[in-house]
């Protein structure tokens, strides 16, 4: 037994207002209708030849009415309108009525209405053409009966055409509305168009129709040409507006159709929300091919387009209506699904589709395997329009493929451009733009200062020109502590920043840059611009044999007046993803450099490290930029240190390898940081020109206890004096992993145990009071611990 057609159903809940409905349009058609049908039964034989031609061509016509694919019945072109109401123009209501209603029941049966579909049709008709008769009545002549038309003829005739379309059009809109409970006025407003045209048109040629027959009954079935190229006409700006949103390639809907979907979607669940309905939730899946690109670059596009139909035919299947599989455009599908109560029914459906694209295709009998990232945003929790949506499922996807996961859910923390982070990134463009003192540079020259001159206190370590800058003997203070007077000289001496602050004109701030580090004990003071102020920090690196200062680490910093101080990792990686962090890069190096200077000048030979992001590798400007500030302030290549992550390093080996060779010929140090926290094989340790490598904090703060993170530290140190590359530790906060360090003969390190970061004139005057210390490994306190066998 087959199941019934669903469009003579009626949902149950709404069965009773619809069946109200439907009795009322009945009644009021039989009222309307009763009497001039009974008045045609002592007149049917008085009618003439071109009344029943008229007839006959209705009824054929309506035999095959024309449905624009796509759309719902009750949208169908039915050329009966045209015959029927020049028949009512000419002969009156009841005559109209009567053709109608035969060619509805004829077009009832041949497209399958359900009894009360039909009959409701009917009465439709039957009001329709009862309001335009009662328009066309006001004429003061007698239209189509041999005299002239006047005016006021006309526009009788043009008010009876515009209520007959009123009248019809809004009971077929009413009638959806309270069949389907779909929104009233945003549908009649979408399918008003193709009504004017369609509709229009026919009840236009019907005045011509009329007029012709009063002439000759052999002139009628002429308009069969004006009502096929109607049909035509009809057809092909249906065909075109669905070209326009599909596909050609899938045979998919496309971008905009996926927006009318979505937004019709919303509202609809928007309605179901009000009412209480559990599945009020809607999900945007976006699905972007993994491996597509590479298929495109090895077979060529004939393959690759023959791979995105093959896979929208998997996505076709898997979704079943209302369910929607849209093409975006290159390898990117979105998919929306309707009536959801929770997430986890969403993440199920992309699991499912996550499993159909892991099959591979087979194409010319070569299996291609291409699987897919989604990402899922559901209204209304992660938006309630289409733009928003659409943003938040793209950024899930982006998320999940850099988690090397198939499926994320939207969450606000992996939305890197939302606009808390755009308006932060806006002000920290303001902040570079404006210069170190939130004024634009002025232009004097820069301070030079020579290299070699040492500061005459602990630590502070260096030599002449070309000297390493990693010291084989350190001076050693006196031990007597000493005068006020002499340290305060040589804080005032060492850093011009604090001679100016003596001076009654304002102190200018020095220094930005770069990277990540713990926060300052210190904090600066609050700055007055609305933007705040970016200033460096410097963390000291020390050698673990001898505690002598060897060089110090730039960090970033930005007070924002509103936000704080600000994450500098949410900083770096918002600068990251836009052409500001070319400018904060240009900032770093400038300010770096400068301070080098200033040091220099003042006797402090130490040397600055600092990290550069994956564009400034990328771009190879970096490699121009050093080299003339460098010769600008007359402060020699050794003095300065990049720090590159392993991830920047992976993301294009070759020319992150080309800058940093030109670098290295500079001869800029070139440190590796955070070593064993990303993918990076051991060639790149044996190709890079590298000087240093940097054990990241994550395993050195959990040395101590954790057996496994000491052995990683112990072999990442081994293995880097075997190639001949010093050893930095990050992250030293306590004495146990210092002796530790100094037993696996780690050469420096850096953390809270030594000494915060700080401004740069808070470093001269820490220089003058710190006093090195050496470790004995000679207690067990210096042993690492070893891991259990398992």
């Amino acid at each position: 037994m087959e199941p019934p057609d669903p469009r003579n159903l009626v949902p149950p809940e709404r069965a009773a207002q619809f069946t109200a409905f439907v009795a009322g349009v009945l009644a009021v058609a039989v009222l309307v209708s009763a009497g001039p049908l009974v008045s045609l039964g002592t007149s049917v034989s008085t009618l003439p030849v071109a009344f029943w031609t008229m007839a006959v061509l209705a009824v054929a016509c309506d035999a095959r009415p024309f449905v624009a694919p796509g759309r719902r019945q009750s949208s169908a072109v039915y050329p009966s309108s045209c015959f029927t109401f020049a028949i009512l123009l000419g002969w009156g209501l009841g005559p109209a009525v009567a053709v109608q209603a035969v060619a509805v029941l004829v077009s009832g049966v041949r497209s399958g209405h359900a009894p009360w579909r039909t009959a409701f049709n009917a009465a439709q008709y039957a009001c329709s053409l009862a309001a335009a008769y009662a328009i066309s009545r006001l004429a003061p002549g007698a239209a189509f009966e041999g005299g002239p038309l006047t005016w006021a003829d006309v526009a009788a005739i043009g008010g009876a055409g515009v209520a007959w379309f009123l009248v019809n059009y809004g009971l077929v809109t009413a009638a959806v509305r309270l069949r389907f409970g779909e929104r009233w006025w945003p549908n009649a407003w979408r399918g008003l168009p193709f009504e004017l045209l369609s509709t229009g048109s026919l009840l236009l040629l019907a005045p011509i129709l009329v007029t012709a027959a009063r002439a000759s009954a052999a002139l009628v079935p002429l308009v069969l040409v004006p009502l096929f190229a109607v049909y035509r006409m009809a057809r092909l700006t249906v065909e075109q507006r669905q070209l326009a949103a599909l596909d050609p390639l899938t045979g998919l809907p496309n971008r905009k159709a996926l927006l009318a979907e979505v937004n019709e979607q919303v509202h609809r669940h928007a309605e179901r929300a009000a009412r209480g309905e559990p599945d009020a939730q809607l999900a945007l899946l976006l699905i972007d091919l993994d491996r597509f690109k590479n298929v495109n670059d090895a077979l060529g596009h004939a393959v690759g387009d023959r791979l995105l139909v093959e896979v929208s035919a998997r996505l076709t299947e898997v979704v079943e209506p209302p369910g929607l599989v849209a093409r975006l455009g290159g390898d990117e599908f979105a998919i929306v699904m309707t009536g959801l109560t929770e997430v986890g029914q969403a993440r199920a459906f992309a699991d499912q589709v996550v499993q159909v694209l892991a099959e591979p295709v087979q194409l010319d009998g070569l299996p291609l395997d291409v699987g897919g990232s989604i990402g899922i945003a559901l209204y209304p929790d992660h938006g309630e329009d289409f733009a928003t949506l659409m943003r938040h499922a793209d950024v899930a996807m982006y998320d999940a493929k850099h988690r090397n996961d198939t499926v994320a859910v939207y969450t606000p923390e992996s939305d890197h451009n939302s606009a808390e982070r755009l308006s932060l990134l806006a002000d920290l463009r303001r902040v570079l733009e404006a210069g170190p003192t939130g004024q634009p540079p002025p232009a004097t020259s820069p301070v030079r200062g020579g290299d070699g001159a040492t500061l005459p206190v602990a630590g502070a370590a260096g030599g002449r020109t070309g000297q390493r800058w990693w010291p084989r003997r350190r001076r050693r203070l006196p031990t007597e502590v000493q005068h006020d007077e002499l340290i305060n000289h040589i804080v005032t001496a060492a850093d011009p920043i604090l001679r100016r602050s003596t001076q009654p004109t304002p102190p200018a701030s020095d220094g930005e840059p770069v990277w990540v580090g713990p926060t300052p004990s210190e904090e600066p003071p609050e700055p007055a611009s609305e933007v705040g102020e970016i200033m460096l920090y410097y963390q000291p690196q020390i050698e673990i044999a001898t505690g002598a200062v060897v060089g110090v680490e730039a960090l970033l910093r930005w007070r924002h007046p509103r936000r704080g101080m600000v994450d500098p990792e949410e900083l770096i990686r918002v600068a990251e993803q836009s052409a500001v962090m070319r400018l904060l890069t240009r900032r770093v190096v400038d300010d770096v450099v400068e301070q080098l200077a200033k040091w220099s000048s003042a006797g402090v030979g130490l040397r600055a490290a600092l990290n550069v992001s994956v564009r400034d590798l990328h771009t190879g400007e970096i490699a121009e930029q050093i080299a003339d500030r460098l010769t600008r302030y007359g402060v020699a290549p050794e003095r300065l240190q990049l720090e590159i992550t392993e991830g920047a390093l992976m993301a294009d080996p070759r020319r992150v390898l080309t800058t940093i060779t030109r670098l290295h010929r500079i001869g800029v140090g070139i440190a590796l940081d955070d070593f064993g926290t990303g993918y990076s094989s051991l060639q790149h340790l044996r190709r890079l020109p590298l000087s240093e490598v940097k054990v990241d904090r994550s395993f050195v703060l959990g040395m101590v206890e954790d057996s496994d993170d000491a052995a990683i530290v112990r072999s990442t140190i081994e293995l880097a004096k075997a190639l001949g590359l010093r050893v930095v530790a990050e992250g030293v906060e306590d004495e146990r992993t210092w002796r530790m360090l100094h037993a696996a003969g780690c050469d420096a390190a850096q953390g809270w145990f030594y000494a915060r970061p700080m401004p740069a004139e808070e470093l001269v005057a820490w220089l003058a009071r710190y006093r090195p210390v050496r470790p004995l490994a000679t207690s067990e306190e210096a042993e690492l611990p070893r891991r259990h066998p398992r």
